[in-house]
């Protein structure tokens, strides 16, 4: 049930996208890779590379659907055969998710991890390997262009890193939050979800209490900025240092213009530490976007008394 649902959201999240920002399509220029000598301008949006009917698939939509369906045929073939001594796939398989599973129980306790897990820790693997895939060589540098006098120019790249595309990290924001409100509705109930946020906190009596009950009244509304803010923050983050990355390796990539022998050198060997680099950072932004997530979730579904126990564990 549980590899289930993760299949599922990850067809989600590799199918939906917000269309708000603008598209342009891809060119009838034969597909090739961009040579040394000419290159376009990193995009800050996703280009449309063909249509399905009235739906446009973009680049960076592909990426999510090759990773997505990559991620469910490994899941698939990890679990096969099912052995009490695990080896090979089966092995790395649960050492992913059994340590994703006991580092989100000491977040969010117990009984929330139950309810949860599916959903962060595909969170965590689909963010993680979409980051790993966008370093691929060739994701960026071929597709549809141009012939120019320096050689052919990619205007169009066919693939894009995913979470490179604000729609993607947008829509992923935006499917956490609407499980957020879910899951603090199922937890605290309607009137117990309208105390949380403008209640008072701790124990007072006397004028103090009704000073502090409208204290924590005005600190709900701030609250409630917060609670609104939090998938522009979270979506932008990512976005932000996924780009900003791939900005990063194209421009050590073409720092060095002549001579034409460094430039044929260099152009492959600058960017290779910045690669490291990248790989790391695509790791660390997959678990904290996954942590933020799981932390938002802890604070409005853990009540005060399990927050005491845990603190006290």
């Amino acid at each position: 049930m549980r590899l289930t649902r993760i299949a599922v959201l990850l067809i989600v999240l590799a199918g939906v996208s917000l269309t708000g920002l603008p598209v342009q399509a891809a060119s009838p220029a034969a597909v090739a890779v961009a040579t040394p000598e000419a290159r376009a301008a990193l995009s800050s949006k996703a280009l449309t590379i063909f249509n399905i009917g009235p739906f446009p698939v973009t680049n960076s939509m592909l990426v999510t659907w090759i990773v997505a369906l990559g991620v469910i045929i490994f899941a698939r073939y990890s679990t096969r055969t099912m052995k009490e001594v695990p080896d090979g796939a089966q092995n790395f398989w649960e050492f992913l998710v059994e340590s994703l599973y006991d580092f989100l129980e000491g977040i969010i306790g117990a009984d929330m991890v139950k309810k949860t897990f599916w959903f962060f820790a595909t969170i965590f693997i689909f963010i993680f390997f979409t980051n790993w895939f966008g370093l691929v060589p060739g994701v960026g540098t071929v597709g549809w262009g141009e012939q120019t006098a320096n050689g052919f120019e990619v205007t169009r790249p066919l693939l894009r890193g995913g979470n490179a595309d604000l729609n993607m990290t947008s829509a992923m924001a935006l499917i956490f939050m609407l499980l957020w409100f879910v899951w603090a509705l199922q937890s605290n109930g309607i009137f117990g979800f309208v105390m949380h946020i403008f209640g008072p906190k701790g124990n007072t009596t006397g004028f103090l209490k009704y000073m502090m009950i409208v204290v924590f009244f005005l600190v709900g509304f701030i609250e409630v900025l917060s609670i609104a803010f939090r998938p522009i923050s979270l979506s932008f983050r990512l976005y932000g240092n996924i780009f900003a990355g791939e900005s990063l390796l194209d421009a050590m990539s073409h720092t060095i213009q002549h001579p034409a022998w460094a430039k044929y050198l260099f152009s492959a060997l600058l960017p290779v530490p910045f690669y490291f680099m990248e790989l790391l950072v695509g790791f660390v932004q997959a678990l904290v976007f996954m942590l933020l997530t799981a932390v938002f979730t802890g604070v409005i579904c853990m009540h005060d008394d399990e927050a005491h126990e845990k603190a006290h564990q």
